[in-house]
């Protein structure tokens, strides 16, 4: 249908509202207007279609609290809806069958709408598109090991590609939560521990999905990360200025420099303050300070939880009352506290109508820029023809594979074992472990397969992918291969340990691969509500592992996770592999670099401890975080530091040049070194500049990632890395949770990774001390030229 749009004075034809040659603010002042109040409320809510009949499991937090307050499709858009929740991602359909429910679904919308004024829809997309048959891309966490922000990007615009040719208007992704406690069942789902790592790759799938017109939610703002405990949806008890430092630039990053439309605010509440009834953080720092204009959207059910869980509310509708003076504009994923009860709010006067209508007006804008509110939309015309369209094309298999490849890192390879070339004489290879031969296990909660097939046995993964064993057989033909799991993923059951410990005795090689699945809310050992109390391996995998290693067969262990574990036990290891829930080319991508015909060039993004509690953790540490001899027994240095990853081939660094010894406050210095591949093989290499302030008004770390550049280098080639530093990026937030630029003494590290820095260099900040705002320099400009 074409929906012709009244005009003011009851006319029908081109109302200014509609008229595309006008601004989107300017056309969503113009319909504001002709709205009622009922009528704006409504585009503040949303609606998940068919939700309570079509899901058996939990794919949201709590989710009976709005299953059991569901309303017909047909009650709860009268008068006009936000957003249509997941239309792809609740239950499996097709291509075909996804877009015409998406057509349907904006046909009634339209016509129970005064106006006509469809939906947005949204879809989570983390590890791609989350609808059957879609691309499972590597974790967020493996694609942050691959440091390569390019690859993210080309990443993030395919998965957008897809959405958008069938309706789809917005993704609830990326994730730009600092790891603050590996014990966090999220990990999986971030881009590590360093601040600046974050806002970089973060911002690159931003760029990604926006330039393909799919509006961008970051999340979850603010400091879901950092709970108590590890614990999902725990208190925060964090500090304003530890705050700013550390959680909050990748947010603004990815906003100033990514152009995000959207954010999603944290369950979290911080200091006994619920982020979704804080104005300070909604309001204060992302509009007033930061000048975003986009819509802020609640996190599932956030806006209930104001009453059921922080109890900071009496009824839905006062929860809805504190969330919209807080900034949030949309309730998710359907409406329970911003119906009819938040409209008798505004009619008694206890809600200013001014909140209600600066939402309205940021919704309806994103809907004018989305076309939307375009005179010839229609809802047959928004969605391709779902004949024909590969959500796991060629071309998008091809890019999980490079970020696969990417991604595997290779820890330690003590025993000069790897790489295990293909034609060496025949091996007897015995292939261990739970994760052996799952290829879920390359997969992350948010994977359609993990997400949702769970519950529909009968389609299985809904894709091809292979397991590691399957991959080992096709890498190595030559061999001969045993397969057992020894155990299972988390239950406490030993009875397969005599049979595993045969097999590897029988074999010249084990090779044992243990690790996480995936799941929501318990149902997994890593994902949304999968927290753990410490960093031992689930289940009995340790174990498993270490009776293996005391077997004599050399040993290589294969962990893949969702967040690093302790590997302190198993030193004796003839190799360790890390990856990080790869997606559906991970098998491939580790057996390849398991043969050599992948040179691994994957660096830890989040770091690997040695023991499984009693440690800080992340990098980010002052000196009193890191070993203090004589002021505690416990050591929390890591057994491979942020950063690390080895190669095939060999990396020299040297000629380290700063190109002044001072550095104005408000200036620049170019900051060079050479990289030289000294081996026999072509790689590439993660080169990493760090910074180090010797002295300030609070506590510094005592390293700190300022700069990285991924540098492929032929064997015996070299090349010079030169990064322009500006005085910005030394900043912190001092005292008075102003940033602040200080003049002082500066030292500059560059290397492999934060424990290998073999360049150092000191540099003077000169000048008056600077506060810098939302102007700074946010980026380390990197240039690579060959030497």
């Amino acid at each position: 249908m074409t929906v012709l749009h009244p005009v003011p004075g009851g006319s029908v034809g081109r109302s200014r509202w509609s008229d595309r040659d006008l601004e989107p603010a300017e056309r969503a002042g113009a319909l504001l207007a002709e709205l009622t109040l009922e009528e704006k409320i409504a585009q503040l809510g949303s609606v998940w279609h068919g939700f309570a009949a079509d899901n058996t499991g939990d794919v949201a937090p709590m989710q009976e609290v709005f299953a059991a307050g569901s309303r017909s499709f047909a009650d709860a858009v009268r008068g006009g809806i936000g957003h249509l929740t997941r239309p792809f991602g609740t239950a499996p359909v097709t291509a075909e069958q996804g877009r015409q429910r998406v057509a349907e679904m904006q046909t009634e919308v339209v016509a129970a709408s005064r106006l006509g004024v469809p939906a947005i829809v949204h879809e989570e997309c983390l590890t791609g598109f989350t609808t059957l048959g879609a691309t499972v891309y590597p974790s967020a966490l493996a694609w942050a090991a691959t440091f390569d922000p390019e690859l993210v990007e080309r990443m993030a615009a395919a998965i957008a590609a897809d959405m958008r040719a069938v309706g789809v208007h917005q993704g609830l992704s990326p994730v730009l939560d600092v790891v603050r406690d590996y014990r966090w069942g999220r990990v999986e789902e971030t881009l590590g521990e360093d601040p600046y790592l974050v806002a970089t790759l973060g911002t690159a799938y931003v760029k990604g999905l926006e330039r393909q017109g799919v509006v961008a939610t970051l999340k979850h703002f603010a400091g879901y990360s950092a709970s108590r405990a590890a614990r999902n949806h725990g208190p925060v008890a964090m500090g304003p200025r530890e705050l700013r430092e550390i959680i909050l630039p990748s947010f603004e990053t990815a906003l100033r420099a990514g152009g995000a439309r959207s954010v999603m605010n944290s369950y979290a509440e911080i200091d006994g303050i619920p982020v979704g009834a804080d104005p300070a953080l909604l309001t204060g720092v992302l509009r007033d300070e930061w000048g975003f204009e986009g819509v802020v959207v609640s996190d599932y059910s956030s806006i209930a939880f104001l009453k059921n869980m922080h109890r900071v509310a009496d009824t839905f509708p006062e929860a809805g009352a504190l969330a919209l003076a807080a900034g949030i504009d949309v309730e998710l994923p359907d409406t329970l506290c911003y119906g009819e009860g938040l409209a008798d709010l505004v009619r008694s006067g206890r809600v200013p109508e001014e909140l209600v209508d600066r939402a309205a007006l940021r919704v309806l804008r994103q809907k004018a820029e989305l076309g939307l509110l375009d005179p010839d939309w229609t809802p047959q015309g928004s969605v391709a023809s779902g004949e024909g369209i590969d959500f796991d094309a060629p071309a998008n298999r091809e890019i999980a594979r490079e970020l696969a490849e990417r991604s595997v890192i290779l820890l330690a390879d003590e025993g000069g074992v790897l790489p295990l070339a293909p034609d060496a004489p025949p091996r007897r290879i015995a292939v261990i472990g739970p994760c052996a031969d799952d290829p879920q296990a390359f997969m992350g909660c948010y994977s359609y397969p993990n997400h949702v097939l769970g519950d529909y046995p009968e389609l299985g993964i809904g894709l091809e992918a292979d397991s590691l064993w399957t991959a080992l057989r096709a890498e190595f033909p030559g061999d001969t291969f045993t397969l057992n799991a020894g155990c299972p993923i988390r239950d406490e059951d030993r009875s397969g340990f005599p049979a595993a410990l045969r097999a590897a005795a029988d074999a010249d090689l084990c090779v044992v691969v243990v690790g996480d699945r995936a799941g929501l809310f318990g149902r997994g050992t890593s994902g949304e509500g999968c927290d753990v109390p410490d960093l031992t391996l689930p289940g009995v995998q340790s174990e498993l592992v270490t009776e293996l290693l005391d077997g004599g067969t050399p040993v290589i262990v294969v962990v893949v996770s969702g967040r690093p574990y302790a590997l302190g036990a198993y030193e004796s290891a003839a190799a360790l592999v890390q990856a990080f829930m790869p997606g559906e080319e991970g098998g491939a991508a580790i057996a390849g670099v398991l043969s050599g015909r992948i040179n691994p060039s994957g660096k830890l993004p989040v770091q690997v401890p040695r023991l499984p509690g009693g440690q800080p953790g992340t990098y980010l540490q002052p000196p009193l975080g890191a070993f203090s001899e004589g002021v505690s027994n416990l050591d929390p240095t890591a057994m491979f530091g942020f950063g690390h990853g080895l190669s095939y081939t060999s990396f020299a660094y040297d000629e380290f040049v700063v190109s002044a010894p001072t550095l104005a406050t408000d200036g620049s210095v170019r900051v060079s070194v050479r990289i030289r591949n000294t081996g026999t093989r072509d790689g590439a290499e993660i080169v990493q500049l760090y910074l180090h302030d010797v002295q300030a008004e609070v506590t510094r770390p005592l390293q700190q990632l300022t700069g990285f550049a991924r540098v492929p280098l032929a064997a015996g080639a070299a090349a010079r890395v030169t990064f322009t530093l500006h005085a910005d990026r030394t900043a912190f937030v001092g005292r008075d949770l102003r940033r602040v630029v200080d003049p002082g003494e500066i030292e500059l590290s560059a290397g492999p990774s934060v424990t290998e820095l073999p360049c150092r260099a000191t540099v003077t900040l000169t000048g008056e001390r600077r506060v810098v705002g939302t102007d700074r320099v946010l980026h380390t400009p990197v240039v690579i030229d060959p030497a």
